[in-house]
């Protein structure tokens, strides 16, 4: 079937994280029903979700607006059976509404950062290239994370290191940003990076991972206020699942997967619902070898009963 749109430049490169488990666990889906995808990216899982079903429609949400052009090239050989939106997923209720959307036999969220995010996005997501400290999903929203590291006052930036990024050394980088933006603004990825680095003593820093990876985790969630998100939209995702509909949640870091694993056994508790996978699905060896960013991905599946 056409549709997939795979030569368009920054999609070539993109691997929908855990495929195999995502359509083992959403499909199959009724003829004529809608499937949801809360966070349609470049539109890997959205392409594959319609290859294996036949006759339904796909409603996309996603807050970058980049990435949604992407994923509409991608998904423009499948017509009329796709509706995106620019949206957060924190609406996804009002989305479905708007767009006669009922109920979903499925609904996806996958709460990583895509490939072309990363490498291509240009707004400092990662400190492998040198960017503008910008973070913004949704270049429409007034703060990016340059704003908020010049007004923060240090109290409430070691809580947010602490809280959003679990950084044990919260309380001395944000006593060295504070230090640091007295003397100049700090605008880049590089100076950021440099910055974190220099504010963790060698001994107590992990080979595993670059010393600022938590502080940029930190400050990405806080920019974008991705727990605030998340936390609205599990309920009004859960109650717009039809009958045996299923929603997945792929989550990468320990603080979405604890929202997720706390919303899924209250919605268990109520006999109109099940939680599908009481340990969280994992990506397997081989898929880690071919996508190292799927290592901490882990995925957990609800069904309306």
């Amino acid at each position: 079937m056409a549709g997939s749109g795979d030569a368009t430049p920054g999609v070539a490169d993109h691997q929908p994280v855990l495929l195999d488990e995502v359509l083992g666990w959403l499909t199959p889906v009724p003829p004529g029903s809608w499937i949801v995808d809360g966070t349609v990216g470049l539109g890997g899982h959205a392409a594959a979700l319609l290859r294996a079903t036949e006759d339904t429609r796909l409603l996309g949400l996603d807050r970058d607006p980049s990435a949604l052009e992407l994923a509409a090239r991608r998904l423009e050989g499948f017509g009329s059976r796709v509706r995106l939106r620019h949206a957060d997923f924190r609406h996804v209720a009002a989305e479905a509404a708007a767009c006669g959307v009922a109920a979903a036999h499925a609904i996806l969220f996958d709460l990583g950062l895509s490939s072309y995010q990363l490498a291509r996005g240009g707004r400092g997501f990662s400190f492998q290239q040198d960017e503008p400290l910008d973070m913004r999903f949704d270049v429409t929203q007034p703060v990016t994370a340059a704003d908020l590291l010049a007004r923060t006052p240090e109290l409430e930036l070691t809580r947010l290191l602490a809280a959003y990024g679990e950084e044990p050394a919260a309380r001395r980088i944000a006593r060295r940003v504070v230090a640091e933006r007295a003397r100049r603004s700090i605008m880049t990825t590089r100076v950021l990076a440099d910055l974190v680095a220099a504010a963790i003593p060698p001994h107590r820093r992990t080979w595993r991972i670059h010393p600022a990876t938590r502080t940029f985790q930190a400050l990405r969630i806080a920019v974008n206020d991705e727990l605030g998100s998340l936390e609205a939209a599990l309920p009004q995702a859960a109650h717009l699942l039809a009958t045996r509909g299923r929603f997945g949640v792929i989550a990468f870091h320990s603080l979405e997967d604890r929202l997720v694993k706390r919303a899924f056994r209250t919605f268990a508790a109520d006999p109109d619902f099940r939680a599908l996978t009481p340990k969280p699905l994992r990506p397997g060896g081989d898929e880690i070898r071919r996508n190292p960013r799927a290592r901490s991905a882990r995925f957990r599946v609800l069904e309306r009963c």
